[in-house]
């Protein structure tokens, strides 16, 4: 960030390839000086979205009332000395730089709420993060106004929403970190016969706060193997066999899926709803505003968050693009900031938000999420020639067209006949969401298109959705919700005059996860969506991130190198087309 304005984000797992990676993030911080073009000595503040001295109080309470396992409480201990070491971390992967700049530490929660409320187009707002757990709590709650967070309220360690739909998402045969997703496009196919055994595993308490049933986990009690340094995270089995005994044996995974775990799936998801709208209630009733600012891994259920306006009193919602903890970076860095500015952290010279919301908050507005690595027209023409011998193998010709309008056109026209197109342009998203510049699109009309996306590229479970990219004007006309919806974050149902006409994206509930598309905020992107509804009368595409079994692609080596080694019909890298002959 500069003055205020955030210049680069980019996550760690884009640059080294492996998803989710949970080491010191290097490179994505060597790519964001490089975008500022400076060096780690020109930085003056250096926040980061933990605290290890936070809640300290809490912290030996509850470990000289519990007694936990040794072990647990060494593996703790560890863990935090390992987020400690900042300064040795920076000092190995920037050797001979100068750190000139102070660190500072914000409390996990505290960061999450101000990377939703201090980006957001809203004024004043009651702010909400639902979580796993960071800094020994696990949902905290405040308000928003002037620019400044008040931390109003926690859910403390042990209890958790988080943990509690990761233990299900594990005893369901998801065993990877941040499976949960898999969960919630499973739920639509069940019912929830299994509430409830949910309402015993998981309590609502009178202050519009929850706490689990302990007895159905172990986190609390024994040390979970959680390896987080240097590759993916791996996270050991939360749940207790208690949980066996009321729900019966875990799906392994690779069983197949039946009835009972839908059913179980479904059932999962209403508690999380039913406990997270609870909250939501007490929370309109103690603050009377309708504005909401919602952060933490759980702010990525676009499911419940789609119900928000109907569920609650809460009439506008932002919740921006990278909800969880990979977030609480910019954050931390608003949240020093407006600190250290004090009333300056305000700006006169505010470019007008893509959003609806107040007119004028003060302050900058994240209306789009386009802050990660850009493209090079001129380096693509090279990597092109470089590798031609190996387009030529793959039958592939090349073509640059640099009149925008003449491009949109084109690829609107080859999704319209059914290919799977690979799209990279602009800068890459913040957040795991593709929103239109590291994109696979295609035609949301065709009902065989999941399948055909599924046998040449994505390889993932039938069950999983994909996602319809509308423009912005025209959500009214198809979806039952009009709103703002720029990163994906929010499920609506699809009016059901419409379902039939886009089955690719329509949910078995009738539902999608759609994204709003902004030509102010991504005008190429708006163009081809225009282009596809000239051709077919539909303002939308399928639009699903552009990856087999690895992190979005990153530098336009990475798609080209996914293109060739899948079935992709069309690659549009920048200005050039890169096509694949078919007899």
């Amino acid at each position: 960030m500069r003055d205020g304005r955030i210049v680069a984000a980019a996550e760690e797992e884009r640059f080294r390839r492996i998803k989710h990676w949970a080491g010191f993030p290097s490179e994505a911080i060597r790519y964001c000086l490089k975008e500022a073009g400076a060096r780690l000595s020109d930085v003056d503040y250096i926040a980061i979205n933990s605290d290890p001295k936070a809640n300290m109080l809490r912290r030996l309470g509850y470990a000289a009332k519990r007694r936990p396992d040794l072990g647990l409480i060494i593996d703790r201990v560890r863990n935090q000395g390992k987020r400690a070491s900042i300064e040795s971390e920076l000092a190995r992967a920037f050797p001979g730089d100068v750190i000139r700049g102070k660190i500072r530490r914000v409390e996990h929660h505290l960061a999450h709420l101000a990377s939703s409320y201090l980006v957001s187009p809203f004024r004043d707002v009651v702010a909400v993060s639902v979580d796993g757990f960071g800094d020994f709590a696990s949902a905290a709650w405040g308000i928003g106004r002037n620019s400044t967070m008040s931390l109003d309220g926690r859910v403390w360690f042990p209890h958790s929403l988080g943990a509690f739909y990761q233990a299900l998402t594990q005893y369901l045969g998801f065993p990877n970190y941040g499976d949960e997703y898999k969960v919630m496009g499973l739920a639509p196919y069940g019912e929830p016969r299994f509430l409830p055994e949910m309402r015993r595993i998981v309590l609502l308490q009178s202050d519009g706060t929850f706490a689990l049933d302990l007895k159905y986990f172990r986190h609390h009690r024994e040390k979970i193997a959680y390896e987080w340094s240097g590759g993916s995270p791996h996270v050991g089995t939360l749940f207790s066999p208690e949980m066996e005994t009321l729900l019966g044996p875990p799906r392994k995974s690779d069983e197949p899926l039946t009835d009972r775990h839908r059913d179980i799936a479904r059932s999962v998801q209403a508690m999380y709803e039913e406990a997270f709208f609870h909250l939501l209630g007490r929370l309109y009733d103690r603050y009377q505003l309708t504005d909401l600012a919602l952060a933490g891994g759980c702010a990525m259920n676009s499911v419940a968050n789609g119900k928000i306006r109907r569920l609650s009193s809460f009439k506008r919602t932002y919740i921006q693009s990278a909800a969880g903890d990979a977030g609480g970076a910019i954050g931390a860095a608003m949240h020093v900031w407006c600190e250290l500015a004090g009333p300056d952290c305000n700006s006169s010279a505010l470019t007008p938000s893509a959003l609806s919301g107040d007119i004028d908050v003060g302050r900058p507005v994240m209306d789009h999420a386009y802050l990660g690595l850009g493209l090079d027209n001129q380096k693509i023409a090279r990597l092109l020639e470089c590798r031609a011998d190996e387009l030529a193998a793959k039958c592939c010709s090349t073509e640059d067209v640099t009149d925008e309008l003449d491009l949109c056109h084109r690829t609107a026209q080859v999704v319209a006949e059914g290919k799977v197109v690979g799209w990279f342009q602009g800068r890459m998203e913040w957040g795991p969401r593709a929103l239109g510049n590291r994109s696979i699109i295609c035609d949301p009309r065709r009902a065989d298109m999941k399948e055909i996306l599924n046998l040449k590229i994505k390889r993932r479970e039938s069950f999983r959705p994909f996602a319809p990219s509308i423009q912005r004007e025209h959500v009214a006309e198809w979806f039952e919700e009009d709103d703002d919806v720029p990163f994906m974050m929010q499920v609506f149902q699809i009016r059901e005059s419409k379902r039939c006409m886009i089955p690719a994206v329509t949910h078995v509930d009738g539902s999608g996860r759609l994204q709003t598309v902004y030509k102010q905020t991504n005008p190429r992107y708006w163009n081809l969506i225009d282009a596809f509804r000239a051709l077919t009368g539909v303002p939308m595409v399928l639009n699903t991130s552009f990856n087999e079994n690895e992190p979005v692609v990153c530098r336009p080596e990475e798609a080209l190198d996914c293109f060739l080694r899948t079935d992709m019909d069309v690659l549009v890298l920048g200005d050039w087309v890169v096509r694949r002959q078919t007899n």
